[in-house]
């Protein structure tokens, strides 16, 4: 003991003082974390009014320079915070209209999918977002759908028809069942509103199932390194299904293969007692 307080004096630090590993690593993560969301900041500043410059472009032009933006995102979460990411399924997405419906946990995905897909994607979100400065101009280029869920079946109405616009003109719609974010190891309800659009527009549903809240958590400024992985499933077809019987097999598939893609995250009922996200 007296050897250690010595050492700690020679380096002119009191006894005691030195990080441990897990103090080391905190002010690691929260660094890291730190300089991505600073990247991040600066790149929305600098490309949101470029934006407007390809206001004029064809629709596939416009999109694919606005999702640029997107591109530098997900490399920034691999290269500073070490997101890494697999995908499994591709060869399940079909070359034809079809309405994909997606586990959501964390930002990641949303940002992910644009970078993914090999058709443009239409998002139904909240009109409220339109509004914010930088992201809502970007947004508002791409013919996305908001909605104003006030409205309830009007809304719904929206979606239809505008949706039935964008399969149309060879774009595919893609909503998140639950609404909302869930923690990692949980569910919200599934809402119908996809599987609905999905009959009335005589489309094929694409389930995806995905564990981006084990690097990225829901309501959390600490990035974490790690794996994740995107799990694409085929297609789903509506012909003779009800708009909850389709709904059903969307949220089997999806929360069965989340317990494929996270086994450690389910192995445990309690999610107080599950392992920490790696």
């Amino acid at each position: 003991m007296t050897t250690d307080k010595s050492s700690s004096a020679a380096r002119g630090q009191p006894a005691g003082a030195q990080q441990q590993p897990g103090q080391r690593s905190t002010v690691n993560l929260f660094l890291r974390s730190l300089l991505f969301s600073l990247v991040m900041l600066v790149a929305t500043l600098v490309w949101a009014p470029m934006c407007f410059l390809f206001a004029p472009l064809p629709y596939h032009r416009r999109y694919y320079w606005t999702s640029r933006w997107n591109v530098l995102v997900i490399w920034a979460a691999r290269t500073i915070c070490g997101i890494r990411y697999q995908v499994k399924g591709m060869e399940n997405l079909p070359d034809a209209p079809a309405v994909v419906l997606s586990k959501h946990q964390s930002a990641w995905e949303t940002i992910f999918y644009i970078v993914l897909m090999p058709r443009p994607l239409v998002y139904v979100f909240k009109k409220a977002l339109t509004y914010i400065p930088f992201f809502g101009w970007g947004i508002a280029l791409l013919r996305m759908i908001p909605i104003d869920r006030s409205k309830g079946r009007d809304a719904m109405k929206q979606v239809v028809e505008i949706g039935r616009k964008r399969l149309a003109d060879g774009q595919w719609i893609i909503m998140f069942p639950e609404g909302t974010r869930s923690l990692v190891g949980s569910q919200e309800k599934y809402k119908v509103g996809g599987p609905r659009l999905a009959i009335e527009t005589n489309v094929p549903v694409i389930p995806v199932a995905m564990n981006s809240g084990e690097c990225w958590p829901k309501n959390t400024f600490i990035k974490k390194p790690g794996l994740i992985t995107v799990s694409i499933g085929k297609p789903i077809y509506p012909e003779g299904k009800s708009a909850l019987q389709l709904l059903q097999q969307v949220e089997n598939w999806i929360e069965s293969e989340m317990r494929v893609i996270s086994p450690a995250v389910y192995a445990n009922p309690d999610p107080l007692k599950r392992p920490p996200a790696s």
